[in-house]
């Protein structure tokens, strides 16, 4: 065994990688399987492996590539990848060098489809709270879709047939293929930057298969869609089509015409309504000037108007019916109050002392005005007064006896 041409792992590793890469075969080729041990690196590259029943081989996309695709990749789904197989030499591994990914089958779309409807249902962007209503009578609408298209001409048929005196902007944009979804966006942008802004949006094409509807399910556009604060309605397709653009907008049309008729109201139903409205006020004012007059008439016929001293009389009337009244009420009063007065007199009489000395009885003061009221507070000699019913006399203590045992 001769050493000296010994090669090193290193020198090995790049000569299979060297080996490898010159197989144009083996330079751009597309391989099925199943996607399992799936990463996406903080970096933004995608590190997984691909199988099937009888065998594996490690992949990696890079951040570059990973970022065009338009599903999120996930253990179990059945794709197609495109790109290279070489030689990481440090490891002395042969892999997959992805570049493009699509899923396997005629639900590849759906699946990508429903990956982005249900991330951004989860943040809340398909919330009716969030979405805003439409003006009732717009002055501007901005369109943004392709300025050749059917779509196109039934928006400013419709318009014009029912609300003329509405301005209409139209942004042109792509609407179909990889750069549709950034020319939309830069519609929204463009009429929410305007300084002459519409008052409504309408975004959309006709209808076509969900390829060339796809440009309308890109997230980047639905996000401008969301935060776009003049109202939005899609009209993408047909009826049958829905993409992501209908579920973020303000308002979802199932036709472009359709589109044009949420956004403006009928000028002729308008027209129609407000005869309506106006024949009505007629009707009321006619009624109300027959009312006013028929009670004109019947105020001009009272006796008041045509003879007028006949208010007077009545007032006199009331002046003598109030007076008779009062004079009622005063006698009344009166006759009460003399009876009132004649029994309280009754019950001071009764209480007078002029009433007890009437009796026989007499009272008696000393020579100060005071009353005496005891035996026993009277001297021998002393002068007394005593005052009966019809006069007093003056008389002088001779002889007291005190009363005993209380009589």
């Amino acid at each position: 065994m001769e050493q000296k041409n010994a090669l090193t792992v290193t020198q090995l590793n790049e000569y299979i990688k060297m080996m490898f890469d010159s197989q144009p075969t083996l330079n751009r080729l597309l391989v099925r399987g199943e996607i399992s041990n799936f990463v996406n690196h903080r970096s933004g590259h995608f590190y997984f492996t691909l199988k099937d029943e009888g065998s594996l081989i490690k992949a990696v996309m890079f951040k570059s590539s990973a970022m065009k695709i338009n599903f999120q990749p996930e253990n179990g789904m059945r794709v197609v990848a495109r790109g290279k197989v070489s030689v990481f030499p440090r490891d002395g591994q042969y892999q997959l060098y992805a570049d493009d990914m699509e899923l396997d089958g005629i639900g590849a779309l759906y699946v990508a489809f429903e990956q982005l409807k249900n991330k951004l249902a989860a943040e809340g962007l398909f919330d009716e709270s969030r979405k805003k209503p439409l003006p009732r009578f717009p002055s501007k609408i901005g369109i943004i879709t392709s300025p050749t298209g059917a779509a196109i001409r039934d928006m400013i048929n419709v318009t014009g047939r029912r609300y003329p005196m509405a301005e209409i902007t139209i942004y042109p944009a792509l609407v179909q293929g990889s750069d549709a979804p950034r020319s939309l966006a830069a519609g929204i942008r463009y009429f929410n930057n305007s300084e002459n802004h519409p008052d409504v949006i309408i975004i959309g094409r006709g209808g076509g298969s969900i390829e060339d509807l796809w440009a309308f399910n890109n997230e980047q556009l639905a996000r401008f869609i969301a935060n776009s604060e003049i109202p939005v309605i899609s009209a993408v397709g047909h009826e049958t089509d829905f993409t992501i653009c209908d579920f973020v907008a303000d308002r979802r049309a199932p036709t472009p015409s359709a589109a044009a008729e949420l956004a403006v109201p009928d000028s002729y139903e308008l027209y129609t309504r407000i005869k309506a409205y106006e024949s009505r006020v007629g009707t009321l004012l006619s009624r109300k000037l027959s009312n006013g007059s028929d009670r004109l008439r019947i105020l001009s016929r009272s006796r008041v108007l045509t003879s007028p001293e006949t208010l007077f009389d009545n007032l006199k009337l009331r002046v003598d019916r109030n007076s008779d009244i009062l004079d009622a009420s005063i006698k009344s009063k009166m006759t009460l109050s003399r009876s009132e007065l004649k029994t309280a007199s009754g019950k001071l009489s009764s209480l007078s002392p002029l009433a007890v000395l009437s009796r026989g009885y007499g009272a008696v003061t000393d020579a100060d005005g005071n009353i005496v009221k005891s035996v026993s507070s009277l001297d021998i000699g002393q002068k007394i007064d005593v005052t009966l019913s019809d006069g007093s006399v003056t008389a002088e203590i001779i002889n007291k006896k005190e009363a005993t045992n209380g009589n």
